[in-house]
């Protein structure tokens, strides 16, 4: 007696999603951990390339997922978040509308790559990505204002230059992988 063709692939399928989501917080995780500087009230990290790759590959599930899973470990102590720094006062703290942003921005990159696809194209993938990266200041902006006050927001400016070439590199990455491995980013699981 066989099984039905759906049982038998979805075990992978779900091993291989949750796989792709462990990686991608870990990779989120690295890039924080090893590319963090402080500059005023708010460190300069490589982390929202993570974020921005997370959904631009994972798609608008398990993008977000990979993030959460990133925000969790950081909450429960695991020393992740930059500068090291772990615990629910890192992530509620001044900077932790960016943390929270991030989830909202692999979102954002997900759902709108899921309408790119299969023609991810340059252009149009810059200005999804660019989106993204807007998005984590939508929310991280205004939590950091109710920290420091509203006079801090244009100080937040010196992150733009960063960001900009974060957009670019995402999205020149995601064009080869995408190109490489056409079904990573996939419709069902995505």
């Amino acid at each position: 007696m066989t099984q039905p063709s759906s049982s038998v692939s979805a075990a992978p399928l779900a091993a291989r999603n949750l796989a792709h989501i462990v990686v991608f917080a870990a990779l989120i995780a690295a890039l924080t951990v090893f590319g963090s500087f402080q500059i005023g009230p708010v460190p300069l990290t490589l982390q929202t390339f993570g974020v921005l790759l997370a959904g631009a590959l994972l798609g608008p599930r398990k993008g977000p997922l990979a993030v959460a899973l990133y925000l969790f470990v950081g909450a429960v102590g695991v020393p992740v978040f930059a500068n090291g720094s772990a615990g629910l006062g890192a992530l509620f703290g001044p900077t932790g509308g960016f943390l929270f942003g991030f989830v909202l921005a692999a979102w954002v990159v997900g759902a709108l790559t899921a309408r790119l696809m299969p023609n991810y194209r340059l252009l149009p993938a810059l200005g999804v990505t660019l989106l993204g990266g807007i998005s984590v200041y939508l929310v991280g902006a205004p939590w950091l204002a109710a920290a420091y006050g509203p006079a801090v927001i244009p100080t937040l400016a010196i992150f733009i230059p960063g960001d900009l070439l974060k957009v670019v590199a995402t999205v020149l990455v995601a064009t080869s992988v995408h190109r490489a491995l056409p079904g990573l980013f996939g419709t069902r699981g995505a």
